[in-house]
């Protein structure tokens, strides 16, 4: 079960393009997708991976085509991925043709890399032979010649300019199943740049991200700011989390920053005090096993775990269920009324027998 709240704004005015049976842009939910660090070429070994971040809630998944190698192992992953598949395709336009006529659901090129806009037409003709859309991934290291160069202009005007040039390219061209992205690994470029091309380019879907963020740590911490801001604004359609990490922390990431803005949900949210000097249980590890088993549930409840009387039934009573702690022990509550009361050693069984009970 999801819960979806989507916000009125500029998201509603984007067009909507279908990456396999995925809608993105026209008011749809936003999608959250990854992209797999596998060698592509091993078809076995990144379908693995494509099963586990589809099981995480990945809604789309994108894959490197960077060799003769990888297309012939490409076309079996899109044969038999649970997800639909993008090529992410760089500097070798004939690659992103192959990707075409072998399957791929989507497209992703920076035209800024791949050469002539003579090649770049190819790709574009191979897409509408296809019936599908591309992504036009704009990034600081490949922004279009004209504008690259330019003293005068900052780094968020460059990366719009180049989306700009790009995205008037593709339209004469009568290609308009377009998604965007426009990325610099700097949480307030990334602002500037995706706010003005909202305004700039409005009927364009937007694929929110902050690229090459970082570890997991520090890469959460920009993505959640950068993205949060801009989804709270009704800016993106779109996301991918980058993280130096296992990319099933991605999808996680994603999933908690919608979340978090009361977007959409798909696993239960934890609340949990920070502790102090009233606790007289040893919270942390009790709210960490929480935190882990809620890991199994797909239900979309609120689970609160307290370690006191001043953050108990009442603070929490927005939870659908929780616990909170006194002396060596803990109050079992659900919509603000007690359970039971059971051991500090059995709280953790106690809490998720009665969520067994009532939830799932």
């Amino acid at each position: 079960m999801l819960i979806t709240n989507m916000d009125i704004g500029a998201r509603t005015k984007t067009h909507r393009v279908y990456v396999g049976d995925v809608a993105i842009g026209g008011g749809s939910a936003v999608v959250v997708q990854s992209m797999t660090n596998t060698n592509t070429a091993d078809p076995q070994a990144t379908l693995t991976q494509i099963f586990q971040l589809a099981e995480a809630g990945c809604e789309i998944i994108r894959v490197a085509v960077s060799n003769k190698e990888a297309v012939l192992g490409f076309e079996e992953v899109c044969a038999q991925s649970p997800l639909p598949v993008v090529a992410d395709i760089h500097f070798d336009h004939r690659l992103a043709v192959e990707a075409a006529h072998r399957g791929a659901s989507a497209l992703r090129i920076n035209p800024g890399n791949i050469g002539s806009f003579s090649k770049v037409d190819k790709v574009i003709e191979a897409a509408s032979e296809a019936h599908i859309p591309i992504r036009i991934g704009v990034n600081a290291g490949s922004l279009a010649k004209e504008v690259d160069e330019r003293q005068d202009m900052t780094q968020p005007q460059k990366l719009v300019a180049s989306s700009e040039s790009f995205v008037e390219h593709f339209e004469k061209c009568g290609f308009t199943d377009i998604v965007l992205s426009a990325k610099a690994h700097d949480v307030t470029t990334t602002l500037e740049t995706y706010r003005e091309l909202s305004q700039a380019l409005p009927h364009i879907p937007l694929h929110l991200g902050v690229t090459e963020a970082g570890t997991k740590f520090q890469g959460t911490i920009k993505s959640a700011i950068g993205l949060g801001c801009l989804l709270e604004q009704g800016i993106g359609d779109t996301m991918r989390v980058s993280l130096t990490a296992d990319p099933v922390e991605e999808v996680k990431v994603g999933w908690e920053i919608l979340a978090s803005l009361g977007m959409r949900r798909r696993s239960p949210e934890l609340v949990s005090c920070p502790t102090c000097g009233r606790t007289k249980v040893n919270l942390i590890p009790i709210a960490e096993e929480v935190e882990r088993r809620l890991q199994n549930l797909s239900v979309p409840i609120s689970v609160a775990v307290m370690g006191c009387a001043v953050n108990g039934p009442g603070e929490a009573r927005g939870a659908d269920i929780g616990v909170a702690c006194g002396y060596g022990q803990g109050l079992v509550f659900a919509g603000g009324e007690t359970l039971r009361r059971v051991p500090e050693d059995q709280i953790v069984d106690a809490l998720f027998e009665e969520i067994q009970k009532r939830f799932c």
